[in-house]
């Protein structure tokens, strides 16, 4: 059985003899398609589900009678050692917001079994989408449950949590289907279409967040110093337990500072192939959250502007065993190679879509015009080597080798959404022959046939989505058209003066 746990691992193939120019080939006439996926990964849910039924239109399937795997050995020692007594079955919803479930600990195994439910509104967010407007798979409806099924990969106690564990669930419906607007299961399908094509991901998220004192009134014009030692030690013990505890639950952070703002960190993460960098993502939104709040601090997305922190996705693409950077040059120089070039090329041209995927907020969009002063609908879409104005920055520096920062992400978006589509757009770009022409391999030029453009008004960015067929196809009919109903629900009842409390609360 396919482990989607570690896409490193599952491939067979070896890739070890090809060229570049070879595996370009190969991909060109690779046809896209949805590649099947599983409830559980052999590493992570250890359980023999091989009598199952496969009655799904992309293979996956609930486990019938799983037996229980050193895996959940291993869990039930940890839950012994530590003396758990409840654990939290989390997913997300479409905002990225960890929703969840927590049960006595006693009953974990019954619930690895059997799953968790929990009513499909709390992680569609619409209370009554139209008929016309969003296509359900059978048997369902808006208003029935969803299945949560843990991955027990994830399985992690809790440090700010007394007694407590968690663990990532995958989302199905109640006929063993899984939610075709969940953005994990749709993360997943793009890195498993990564991987067909004989690739794998890595990656990391770099977050922006505030603290704020709840107390305090944080004064926008006081002076701030961005990486300030002192500033870092300000309150050493805040931060510590944030950090150390993101390295309990497998987030491993490799650096974090102070930023451009009073009361504003930053936190990079360190690169991991496959979902990990999402859930490591996913894990920072709450952890800094309950963190925040043992120290009388509220932690926020949002700066005290309006405006959102950025949340950029750095990412390069590996070969399936994660042994050679594709986008590193033989030479050493600031310059992709031919796949990355046509990564690159994949994210301009789809860059329109993409914002609305990464800045799904009118606050979120903010942040794209707030160094012009003239009045436009749209801005360029700019990238670089090395330049961090660019909202997509080549760094050719690091142990790690050539890598590109996907800069039009906010702190709000949903980071499987980001994986997701990022990667759909990549992969189109190295699919892809026409639109963009490449420069020869001596070249850093990339030239495209119609400049790319990034919509400021949310209401525009909708519409780039729904008109992508890539990324329609990529994500699914279903995604989208929820997502669109979703965002424009929000549009028609936003409350503007509300809106800053609104995200507080929310994105914290």
């Amino acid at each position: 059985m396919d482990d989607e746990g570690d896409l490193l691992q599952e491939d067979t193939r070896d890739e070890g003899n090809e060229t570049e120019a070879n595996r370009m080939s190969k991909l060109r006439r690779t046809r896209k398609k949805v590649t099947k996926q599983h409830l559980f990964s052999t590493e992570v849910g250890e359980m023999d589900i091989s009598n199952s039924k496969d009655n799904t239109r992309d293979g996956t399937q609930l486990p019938t009678t799983p037996h229980i795997s050193s895996r959940m050995k291993h869990i039930k020692q940890e839950m012994v050692k530590n003396h758990l007594q409840f654990v939290r079955f989390e997913a997300t919803d479409l905002h990225g917001v960890s929703r969840s479930k927590s049960i006595p600990a006693h009953f974990f195994q019954e619930k690895v079994i059997h799953g968790v439910c929990m009513p499909r509104g709390y992680l569609e967010l619409i209370p009554n989408p139209k008929d016309d407007e969003v296509d359900h798979i059978r048997a369902t409806c808006f208003n029935s449950d969803i299945v949560l099924m843990p991955e027990l990969s994830t399985f992690r106690v809790l440090p700010w949590a007394e007694r407590t564990a968690r663990v990532i669930c995958d989302t199905f419906t109640v006929t063993g289907e899984p939610l075709l607007t969940s953005p994990r299961y749709i993360a997943k399908r793009q890195l498993s279409q990564l991987q067909d094509s004989g690739f794998s991901l890595l990656s990391a998220f770099i977050y922006d967040f505030c603290i704020f004192a709840v107390p305090e009134i944080i004064n926008s014009k006081t002076i701030s110093f961005p990486a300030s030692t002192l500033l870092n030690n300000h309150d050493q013990p805040f931060i510590q337990e944030l950090v150390d505890g993101l390295y309990h639950t497998g987030a491993n952070v490799e650096s974090f500072s102070s930023s451009t703002r009073p009361g504003q960190m930053e936190i990079c993460f360190l690169p991991e192939f496959g979902i990990s960098a999402a859930d490591n993502a996913f894990t920072l939104r709450t952890g800094v959250k309950e963190v925040a709040r043992k120290y009388n601090y509220i932690a926020s997305f949002f700066i005290e502007t309006g405006f959102c922190n950025s949340g950029i996705l750095s990412h390069s693409l590996w070969d399936v065993d994660g042994k050679e950077n594709m986008f590193c040059s033989s030479s050493g120089i600031e310059e992709l190679t031919i796949t990355g070039k046509k990564w690159l090329a994949g994210l301009l041209k789809h860059s329109a879509a993409l914002s609305c995927l990464m800045a799904p907020a009118v606050s979120c969009r903010k942040r794209y015009s707030k160094e012009s002063k003239d009045l436009k609908d749209s801005v360029p879409t700019t990238w670089g080597y090395n330049d961090n104005s660019c909202a997509f920055n080549i760094k050719c520096h690091g142990e790690k080798g050539t890598r590109i920062e996907n800069k039009l992400g906010s702190a709000t978006a949903n980071p499987y959404l980001v994986l997701a589509a990022t990667v759909a757009a990549g992969l189109d770009g190295l699919q892809s022959s026409d639109g963009v022409l490449v420069g020869p391999d001596d070249s850093t030029d990339l030239y495209q046939s119609k400049p790319s453009e990034i919509p400021l008004k949310l209401e525009d960015a909708l519409v780039a989505l729904e008109e992508d067929q890539c990324l329609r196809q990529a994500l699914g009919e279903t995604f989208i058209r929820y997502f669109v109903a979703m965002k424009k629900y929000e549009l028609e009842n936003e409350e503007t003066d509300a809106e800053r409390n609104k995200f507080l609360e929310y994105f914290i």
